[in-house]
C-alpha cells in the first residue's frame, strides 16, 4: 500500500502543479495547443454523467443520430443533433460527423472511408518533410496502420506550398483515390482550386485537413476549403477552434458520389473505428461553436495580426523567419530557423527554462534523420491571442524570447520577466464568461431578429 499511496500522491500533486505551472505561470506558444472559454470549461464541469455514457449506432446523411443500440439515448440525441447542427451552420455546410475523438482519428475514419468508396488505396500527400501531418504519411496512420500507398505531392521550398503545376503531374499519373493538402506547419493556403480540377479528373475525392486553421476558417481568415472545392475537411475541435479535445469531419451532400463517400466515412467511424465516442465535449464543442459564431471574426484577425507582427519583428531583430517576402505567415504560427543559435533543440529547451513554451520543428530543407535537432523551432499565437495580447505585447514577448534565443541573458533571469508580464493576461477574450452569458446573448439575439 506504501507504492500505492505514494504514487497516488505524486499524481495528485503534479495534477495541481501543472494547472499552475503551464495555466498561470507559462506563456504558451504551441501552435497545436488551444485555449478554451470560461462558458466551454463550465459546460465540461456540467457533463460529468454525459462522461460515463456510450452512444454507438448509425447516423444520417444529414449528421443526425439514425440508430442508436443502447437505451437512455433521448437527451443524448438531442446533444449529439444539435451539436452537429451547430457546426454545420458555423461553416455553412449541410454534413458533418462530430463523433470523431480527435483530428487523427478525423483522418482514420475518412482516410478508410474513401478508400472503401473508391477501392483505391493510392493518396497524394504534401510531404512529410515540409509540414505535413505524420497521419498522412506512409511512416504513420495512413502507411502503417491504412496500408495505404502513399505519393507526395511536389513542393516548392522557395514558396514554402505546393508546386500546382508539378503536383498535377503526379496525380494525373498516381491516379489515386484520394489527393490530401493541410497541415502542421501550415504558414499560407493550400492550391485547393488549382487542384480540385485533376483530382475530379481522375476521380478522386479532395480532403483538406484543417486541424490547426479550423478556427481561422470559421473566423473568415483563412482559405474556405469546402468552397473553393475540398470534398472533406478533417479537422481538431482544440487548436484555433477553440473547443474541447477532439474531432470533426465536414462535407456537403450534393450528389451521388458525395453520398457515396459520406456513407463509407460515416462507416468508418462506426462501427469500423468508435464505440465510446466520449459524449461530454460534444455540448463544449456546440459552445466553442457559438463563440466564433459571435467572436470568431475579431479573434481570427487578431491571431494573425499577432503571428504577422513576430514574424516582422523577430525577423528585423536578426532571426530567419521563414516567408519573409510573404508576410511571413496567413495562419496562426511561424517557423524560424535558429541555426546559428544552436538549433531548435537547444532554443525549445532554454525557452523553456524562462517558461515559454513552444516546439522544435523541422523545417523543409531539414535533413529529414536529424529530428532530434532540427533547424527550426514553429511558434503559434492562438492561446496568447485569446488571452489578449496585442501587437505591442508581441513585441514584448518577441524581446524576452529574443534575450535566450541570442544568448544575451540566461533563462532563469528571463523567467522572472515571464512570470511578471504573465500576470497581466489573467483572463479569456473572445469567448463567453459563463453559460448564462451565453444564453442571454442568444434570447437577445433571437428578440432582435
Amino acid at each position: 500500500m506504501e507504492d500505492f499511496a505514494n504514487l497516488f500522491t505524486q499524481l495528485i500533486e503534479a495534477s495541481y502543479a501543472h494547472e499552475q505551472y503551464r495555466d498561470i505561470e507559462c506563456i504558451n506558444l504551441i501552435a497545436s495547443e488551444g485555449i478554451k472559454s470560461p462558458a466551454v470549461k463550465e459546460i465540461m464541469r456540467l457533463c460529468m454523467d454525459l462522461e460515463c455514457r456510450y452512444s454507438e449506432g448509425d447516423n444520417d446523411l444529414q449528421g443526425h443520430v439514425k440508430e442508436r443500440h443502447y437505451q437512455g439515448q433521448k437527451y443524448i440525441t438531442i446533444i449529439e443533433n444539435c451539436a452537429a447542427d451547430l457546426v454545420k451552420l458555423l461553416f455553412k455546410c449541410n454534413w458533418t460527423d462530430v463523433r470523431l475523438v480527435s483530428g487523427t482519428h478525423a483522418n482514420l475514419a475518412t482516410f478508410k472511408g474513401l478508400s472503401m468508396a473508391t477501392k483505391n488505396r493510392k493518396m497524394v500527400v504534401a510531404p512529410l518533410s515540409c509540414g505535413a501531418h505524420i497521419s498522412h504519411d506512409y511512416t504513420g496512420l495512413a502507411g502503417q496502420v491504412l496500408s495505404l500507398e502513399i505519393i507526395n505531392l511536389a513542393y516548392d521550398i522557395n514558396e514554402l506550398n505546393i508546386d500546382v503545376d508539378k503536383s498535377i503531374d503526379i496525380i494525373k499519373a498516381a491516379r489515386p483515390g484520394i489527393v490530401t493538402l493541410g497541415a502542421s506547419l501550415f504558414l499560407f493556403p493550400h492550391p485547393v482550386k488549382e487542384l480540385k480540377e485533376v483530382t475530379e479528373e481522375v476521380g478522386a475525392y479532395l480532403v483538406y485537413d484543417a486541424a490547426h486553421v479550423l478556427g481561422l476558417i470559421a473566423g473568415g481568415e483563412f482559405q474556405d476549403p469546402l468552397k473553393e472545392g475540398a470534398d472533406f475537411v478533417t479537422a481538431s475541435t482544440h487548436k484555433t477552434f477553440p473547443g474541447p479535445q477532439g474531432g470533426l469531419i465536414l462535407g456537403n451532400l450534393t450528389d451521388e458520389r458525395m453520398e457515396k463517400a459520406i456513407k463509407a466515412v460515416q462507416r468508418a467511424v462506426f462501427p469500423l473505428s468508435a464505440s465510446n465516442v466520449h459524449l461530454a465535449r460534444l455540448p463544449a464543442v456546440g459552445v466553442a461553436a457559438l463563440e466564433l459564431k459571435v467572436f470568431g471574426r475579431e479573434l481570427a484577425k487578431q491571431t494573425v495580426r499577432n503571428a504577422q507582427t513576430a514574424g516582422e519583428y523577430l525577423y528585423e531583430h536578426g532571426l530567419k523567419v521563414l516567408g519573409a517576402d510573404k508576410g511571413f505567415t496567413r495562419s496562426h504560427q511561424i517557423a524560424v530557423d535558429v541555426r546559428a543559435f544552436g538549433g531548435g533543440k537547444r532554443v525549445a529547451k532554454d525557452l523553456e527554462e524562462a517558461n515559454i513554451i513552444l516546439n522544435k520543428n523541422l523545417l523543409p530543407y531539414d535533413d529529414q534523420d536529424n529530428r532530434d535537432n532540427p533547424s527550426g523551432i514553429r511558434i503559434g499565437f492562438q492561446d496568447v491571442t485569446r488571452r489578449g495580447f496585442k501587437e505591442s505585447d508581441i513585441k514584448y514577448l518577441c524581446d524576452l524570447m529574443l534575450d535566450v534565443i541570442t544568448y544575451r541573458r540566461k533563462p532563469q533571469e528571463v523567467k522572472k520577466d515571464v512570470l511578471e508580464f504573465k500576470k497581466q493576461f489573467n483572463k479569456v477574450e473572445y469567448g463567453f464568461n459563463s453559460i448564462k452569458e451565453a444564453l442571454e446573448y442568444v434570447e437577445r439575439e433571437l428578440k432582435n431578429s
